[in-house]
């Protein structure tokens, strides 16, 4: 075959090819990062809720300036209720920050060490978990214990545990995804044994230790750790792409917050506020200082953006764990942030 003829085939195949690709781009996530920058932080929400989040609040505090709040779309989309900045929302893996933070504190306290071992701690559950017995608290807190995700059980998100035992059973007796310590897998079921942990320590509640230890101290009067506690007027609806109904009253047993909560949390993690000295070498040894939180019906991302001592914190409550939803919220994030880049 003559090579100009070959390089005519090939050709064509690379234009079928790229083609045929097009139908398959996410197009709603390159539009929206293309569209031209708005001047506004809250018109920028305001085109969040365009690519299909229903509700969004938006917390800003930089230095020692006042407190920015802004919100878009629906609180309560059947009720026709307006997204407001001060509504309660589930900040789901954002309370992993607050565990991570109560365990710091033990810890400074002499009440738990980090390199004894979870058999150490709980010996009823030598052969119950594998590895146990090498399973250090410290790989617990970094995700690198190797024990299964429990969120990770086939139909989880449809039937949830009521209670410890109903979620111990998810993995317990379960082989390990790695050996402990050799890498890494994040898992709610660490975390999960990490509140058991307190508990015993202390001999109070998981949520008694997190209210003595953190929120008292920075006056944080709404975050709260169960449906039972809040009115649950004031929680922000949850939605979940495809299905029709709010199922904020769905309980997966997330901590719930206000922004402005949160944004108090967050600064404080990060200035040195909330943990002494010792406290922070602690925690810069085992945990991160940001994070953000996906459960049905409720994205969060809460950052410290350390160059500005900015804390941005962004709440919606739309998810679908199979679509874009979480890559538009992503994209709005940093939209956000570079139209305050621009602003300053």
């Amino acid at each position: 075959m003559p090579a100009t003829k070959s390089k005519i085939i090939i050709r064509s195949i690379l234009l079928a090819g790229t083609v045929i690709s097009l139908f398959f781009v996410p197009w709603i996530l390159i539009w929206a990062w293309i569209l031209p920058l708005p001047d506004t932080v809250q018109e920028q929400l305001h085109e969040s809720i365009e690519h299909g989040l229903d509700g969004s609040i938006l917390y800003i505090q930089q230095g020692d300036q006042a407190v920015e709040l802004y919100a878009a779309g629906w609180h309560d989309r059947d009720r026709m209720i307006k997204a407001y900045p001060e509504a309660y929302f589930k900040i789901a893996s954002i309370g992993k920050l607050y565990d991570a933070v109560a365990i710091t504190k033990l810890v400074a306290e002499d009440l738990i060490t980090l390199d004894k071992t979870l058999l150490y701690y709980f010996p009823e559950l030598k052969g119950r978990i594998e590895n146990a017995e090498n399973i250090t608290i410290r790989m617990l807190v970094q995700h690198r214990s190797g024990i299964p995700n429990f969120t990770n059980t086939t139909d989880f998100w449809m039937y949830p545990p009521q209670n410890s035992e109903q979620t111990l059973d998810l993995f317990l007796d379960k082989p390990a995804d790695f050996k402990p310590g050799s890498d890494y897998a994040y898992s709610n079921s660490n975390y999960f044994l990490l509140g058991l942990l307190m508990e015993k320590v202390t001999r109070n509640s998981k949520e008694k230790v997190i209210q003595e230890r953190i929120l008292k101290p920075l006056k944080l009067e709404n975050t709260y750790f169960s449906l039972d506690d809040i009115d649950q007027d004031q929680l922000m609806s949850g939605y979940y792409v495809g299905v029709e109904e709010d199922i904020k009253l769905t309980n997966y047993n997330s901590m719930i917050a206000t922004a402005q909560d949160v944004g108090v949390f967050i600064k404080a993690l990060n200035t040195g506020d909330l943990l002494t000295k010792k406290e922070t070498e602690i925690y810069s040894s085992i945990y991160v200082f940001d994070h953000t939180g996906l459960i049905p019906g409720y994205q969060s991302i809460a950052r410290y953006h350390k160059d500005k001592d900015m804390v941005v914190i962004l709440f919606a409550n739309t998810s679908n764990f199979d679509g874009y939803t979480w890559s538009i919220f992503e994209i709005v994030y940093d939209r956000i942030i570079k139209i305050l880049n621009k602003r300053d």
